[in-house]
């Protein structure tokens, strides 16, 4: 297997076509069905990925499809919603190498196994810019029960699923910054770029969500920014304060050598993790829940009356963190 694809053809029956649900009809038409579950709603989520902003176009084709399909599932838990198909449009600078496209599809199919969806349709184009990948999810959610991310209130209490800032780390390590080398051991290094390469949304969290949560969305652009968002849309505030949120032993690590790293954590993105609220009385029985499923879980604020987001150092004094996180046309912090 060596050479270019020769064609669209071979591109979309060789190497994307076994990925197809009954839906898709093996990609052989211009259209798909999508079987919903009586008595639910189809969740639709777009988020694409692309070469130089998004990932790396060194980074192995397989990282590339497990990341371009993770982002948009996470959208979808952060709805309440199952995971059951996705359409894909892929933009080529030139055709791919058939290596690169069997490493591609090799780590779509470990994705839509992972997250239990499988692809229906798409289309594949050549263009002048860098390789773009643009993700179409569907899921599913019991009527009537889809997450707004705009439809929590004052009093709310704030929760994130896993560990924060481990991507942004790994993104550092990717790019082999100083002070993930000095600092971390190998072992640590490797376990940041994965979650920088392979996030993991979590899908386990959606039964939670969907029984507890009053809002909810993914944290893709950082924490304090996407914390903003989901305290705008109650007209609150929110202050987190750092020891309280959950970072991981590698991250503590860099925080205690290096302080300033701090605002990486919470502002860079990529944890695609779930930030959602909760009524006070539901506290419990959250922490509950995620005890008996494995969920790891962290409250970290409740949502107050200053209309502002604020991060304060172990020491009580408030970080500044001036553009909140990522922002595809302002940049990044």
């Amino acid at each position: 297997m060596t050479g270019r694809i020769s064609d669209e053809t071979e591109l979309i029956q060789v190497y994307f076509a076994p990925l197809a649900a009954p839906g898709g009809f093996g990609l052989k038409d211009d259209c798909a069905l999508i079987d919903v579950a009586p008595g639910h709603d189809i969740v639709v989520s777009t988020d694409p990925i692309i070469a130089g902003v998004h990932f790396f176009a060194d980074d192995a084709a397989a990282d590339i499809a497990w990341k371009a399909l993770a982002v948009n599932v996470s959208d979808l838990i952060a709805k309440g919603a199952d995971p059951i198909a996705y359409t894909m449009a892929l933009a080529f600078p030139e055709a791919p190498l058939k290596t690169w496209a069997q490493d591609f599809s090799d780590g779509m199919r470990a994705a839509q196994t992972a997250f239990g969806c499988a692809l229906i349709g798409g289309d594949t184009d050549r263009t002048p810019g860098p390789l773009s990948i643009s993700i179409t999810a569907f899921g599913q959610v019991p009527r009537g029960g889809f997450i707004q991310r705009n439809a929590a209130t004052v009093g709310d209490h704030v929760f994130v699923t896993g560990s924060i800032g481990d991507a942004a780390l790994g993104l550092l390590a990717r790019r082999e910054e100083s002070v993930v080398s000095a600092l971390l051991t190998a072992s640590e290094r490797q376990g940041l770029l994965r979650r920088y390469l392979r996030p993991a949304p979590c899908l386990e969290a959606v039964p939670l969500i969907r029984r507890f949560a009053s809002a909810a969305l993914d944290v893709s652009d950082g924490l304090v920014q996407d914390a903003t968002r989901l305290a705008r849309g109650a007209g609150a505030g929110l202050c987190l304060r750092s020891e309280t949120l959950p970072f991981s032993s590698a991250a503590r690590k860099i925080i205690a050598a290096a302080p300033q790293h701090l605002k990486t954590l919470v502002a860079g993105g990529d944890d695609y993790e779930i930030l959602f609220s909760a009524a006070p009385e539901n506290r419990l029985p959250i922490r509950a829940m995620a005890e008996r499923d494995g969920i790891a879980v962290t409250e970290i604020g409740v949502l107050d009356g200053s209309g502002c987001v604020t991060v304060l150092a172990a020491n009580g004094a408030p970080l500044a963190i001036h553009s909140g996180g990522y922002d595809h046309f302002r940049g990044t912090q």
